[in-house]
């Protein structure tokens, strides 16, 4: 499982690299297993705030809501992932990701966990 050290992550297993790129980490996507569906329910020049829903995602296991990590603008958003959820199975913090947001408070990253925090986070709730 990989946890890159770049990113900062939620305790609901989202990820933000620091150009305000946003997606579900290894760890959800393995959870969920094959992804069926992936609905982004924001669009380009949405507001959001930290918490809101930016997503949902489905697998043959279960469903999932992805939220924002952090407070922003949408800039893009990752239409291709409507057609191939398998996707973020592949490649979560590639061509995995769901929307860029342009941050708008970056001291709300300083509420995130980095990689040897959310990988401690992952490891507790494997026991």
């Amino acid at each position: 499982m990989e946890f890159p050290a770049e990113l900062k992550y939620t305790k609901n297993d989202e990820w933000i690299s620091p150009d305000g790129t946003v997606g579900i980490t290894d760890y959800a996507q393995d959870q969920l297993s094959d992804l069926v569906f992936v609905e982004i329910v924001v669009s380009e020049g949405d507001e959001v705030s930290q918490g809101d829903i930016i997503a949902s995602v489905e697998s043959v296991k279960s469903a999932a809501d992805v939220y924002a990590p952090v407070s922003g603008k949408v800039v893009a958003v990752n239409d291709a992932l409507a057609d191939d959820p398998e996707t973020i199975n592949r490649d979560p913090y590639g061509d995995g990701w769901m929307v860029k947001l342009e941050i708008a408070d970056p001291s709300e990253l300083d509420s995130l966990m980095d990689a040897e925090q959310y990988k401690a986070y992952c490891e507790e709730r494997e026991e």
